[in-house]
């Protein structure tokens, strides 16, 4: 597809994989709108690479409406919605699980993905067209790797059947649903974490790169993988 004069909406924008994506779609000529619950960390990326800062929390429904809504009168459309926002907690075997972290986790990476799937359909159907990108995990094909990471690949795993079911309830609409499952990424979605071979992790600039020019086939993979290339 065409990314040149796109409107396109990413949540986690702000750093990491998001703000890389932001960069190449910027380069690619389209908008870019990015969001992120961090209002000053949002307006610094946002000022740095010449994107737009709208702060909402994906966690909370009404400000993922509203962030479209602004959106939409701003711009009249929405092309493209990236769902990238994203946390991490780790949950070592063994001991009691941290209930307050585990709804963080689903907050975010589950109900994040579901708000942000409302949002963008409910302003794209008008046009009968537009493509919601998903960042989810590759954790969420093959969960044997994520050691004490249960948690957040429960969540990844929550998401991708959430995105089977919603792409079948949305056949006959021209609205293109593309899910990404990435290896680990250097983010710092694993800060404070202990990780033995996070020197191997993908770069999220590589990633990015990988995404977008899936994106502009004339028939973009719906489901894209992205491994490491060093196991």
């Amino acid at each position: 597809m065409e990314l040149k004069n796109k409107i396109v909406v990413i949540t986690g924008g702000s750093k990491g994989l998001g703000k890389f994506l932001a960069i190449l779609f910027l380069k690619e000529g389209s908008t870019v709108i990015i969001s992120s619950h961090d209002k000053n960390e949002l307006e610094k990326t946002a000022q740095e690479i010449n994107a737009i800062a709208i702060v909402a929390d994906v966690t909370k429904e009404n400000e993922v409406q509203n962030l479209a809504k602004k959106v939409m009168i701003d711009f009249g459309k929405i092309d493209i919605w990236v769902n990238n926002a994203g946390i991490l907690f780790k949950f070592p075997k063994g001991e009691l699980i941290d209930i307050e972290k585990v709804h963080k986790i689903f907050d975010v990476n589950f109900l994040g993905t579901v708000f942000g799937c409302r949002a963008a359909l409910e302003n794209m159907k008008n046009n009968d067209s537009g493509l919601i990108l998903n960042i989810v995990s590759k954790a969420a094909i093959d969960a044997t790797r994520a050691v004490n990471f249960k948690i957040y690949v429960a969540s990844k795993w929550a998401v991708r059947g959430f995105m089977q079911a919603f792409k079948f309830e949305n056949i006959g609409s021209k609205l293109k649903i593309v899910s990404v499952y990435p290896g680990g990424i250097m983010t710092d979605l694993w800060k404070g974490l202990d990780i033995k071979d996070f020197d191997r992790y993908l770069k999220p600039e590589n990633v990015a790169e990988e995404i977008i020019e899936n994106l502009k086939k004339e028939n973009p993979e719906e489901e894209q993988v992205i491994k490491r290339t060093i196991i």
